[in-house]
C-alpha cells in the first residue's frame, strides 16, 4: 500500500472514530437532558408551595411568563384584601366594647364545653340566633379549639335535627373555606401559626398517604381533625371547588348524625353522648400526638 493510501486509511478510520465520539456525547448529552427533565417534573410536584404559586391552578397559554406575572399580581391583590380584613376586624375588637364583649362571650359559651350554657346564649339574641351561630361555627373554625360538633349538637337542639343539620352544615362550609383561602393566600407559615407545626406535619402524612381522595376520607372519618385539614388543602395543588365538593360530601353524613342525636336526646343522655364524643376526640388526638413523637425520635 503506497502512502497516499495509508494516508486515506488514517483519515477515514479518524472520521469513523470521530462520528463515533459525536454520538457517544450527543447520547450523553441527550440522556443527561432528558434526566433534568425528569428531575424538574418530579420537583414540580407540590407538596407545600408558596401561596402565590397556588393562587390560580396553571393553565395552558402561549405566553407562560404574562400568565405567571398575572397570577403573582392575583396573589398580592388577594393577600393584601385578607391582611386588610384582618387589620379591620382587630381595629374593630380594639375599639369597640360590643364586639370586643361579644367575642369574649362566645369563647366563654364554647370553651365551657357546657350544652346547656351554649344553648342559652345561642337563644339569647333572638332573632339573630341563627347568625350567631353561623359566626360562632366560623370561629370555631377559624381560631377556637374546641370540637365542631359542639355547635352541632347546640343547633339541632334549638331548632330541630333537619333544620340544625343545615344551618350546621352550610356554616362549616363557609369556615373550611375561608381556612382553605387563608392559607393558599397567606401559605404555610401563617397555617402552623394558627394551627401547630405537629398538626401540619399530620396532614403531610395523611395527604401522602391517600392522595387526591384525602379529603374525603378525612371528612368521613371522626378522629380526623376538621380545620387542620382545611388549611393544609390550601397549601397543595387541589383546585378549590373540588375541595369544596369533597367537603360537602364527606362532612354531611357525621353532621346528619350528629344532629339527629341532639335533636333526640336531652338531660342525662345527651351530656353522656357529649362526653363520649369529647373523650372519642381527646384519645385520637392523643394517639396521633405519640406517633408523631415515635416518628421523630426515630428520625433522630
Amino acid at each position: 500500500m503506497d502512502t497516499k493510501e495509508q494516508n486515506c486509511a488514517g483519515l477515514a478510520q479518524q472520521d469513523v472514530t470521530s462520528t463515533t465520539k459525536q454520538d457517544v456525547t450527543g447520547s450523553t448529552q441527550y440522556n443527561q437532558t432528558s434526566t433534568a427533565h425528569q428531575n424538574r417534573a418530579s420537583a414540580a410536584k407540590y407538596t407545600g408551595t408558596t401561596a402565590a404559586q397556588h393562587a390560580h391552578p396553571s393553565k395552558s397559554s402561549s405566553s407562560p411568563a404574562v400568565l405567571s406575572e398575572q397570577q403573582k399580581r392575583s396573589a398580592h391583590v388577594k393577600r393584601i384584601i385578607l391582611l386588610c380584613v384582618a387589620v379591620l376586624c382587630g381595629v374593630a375588637y380594639a375599639c369597640i366594647p360590643a364586639v370586643q364583649q361579644w367575642i369574649h362571650a362566645s369563647f366563654g359559651a364554647m370553651t365551657t364545653l357546657n350544652m346547656a350554657d351554649l344553648i342559652a346564649y345561642i337563644q339569647s339574641f333572638g332573632a339573630g340566633a341563627v347568625a350567631v351561630s353561623f359566626l360562632l361555627m366560623i370561629l370555631q373554625a377559624i381560631v377556637a379549639p374546641i370540637p365542631a360538633f359542639f355547635i352541632t349538637l347546640a343547633n339541632a337542639a334549638i331548632w330541630g335535627w333537619w333544620q340544625g343539620a343545615l344551618l350546621s352544615w352550610t356554616s362549616s362550609m363557609v369556615g373550611a373555606s375561608l381556612c382553605f383561602y387563608i392559607a393558599r393566600i397567606l401559605g404555610r407559615d401563617v397555617v402552623v401559626r394558627l394551627n401547630s407545626h405537629a398538626a401540619v406535619q399530620q396532614m403531610e402524612r395523611f395527604f401522602d398517604r391517600y392522595g387526591a381522595n384525602a379529603i374525603v376520607i378525612a371528612r368521613l372519618l371522626p378522629f380526623v381533625p376538621f380545620d387542620p385539614v382545611s388549611y393544609f388543602a390550601g397549601l397543595t395543588s387541589v383546585k378549590f371547588w373540588k375541595f369544596f365538593v369533597a367537603t360537602g360530601l364527606g362532612q354531611l353524613p357525621a353532621t346528619v348524625v350528629y344532629s339527629y342525636a341532639g335533636g333526640q336526646l336531652s338531660g342525662g343522655a345527651q351530656a353522656f353522648m357529649i362526653g363520649l364524643l369529647i373523650l372519642f376526640a381527646a384519645a385520637a388526638l392523643i394517639a396521633a400526638g405519640k406517633k408523631m413523637y415515635d416518628a421523630s425520635h426515630q428520625r433522630a
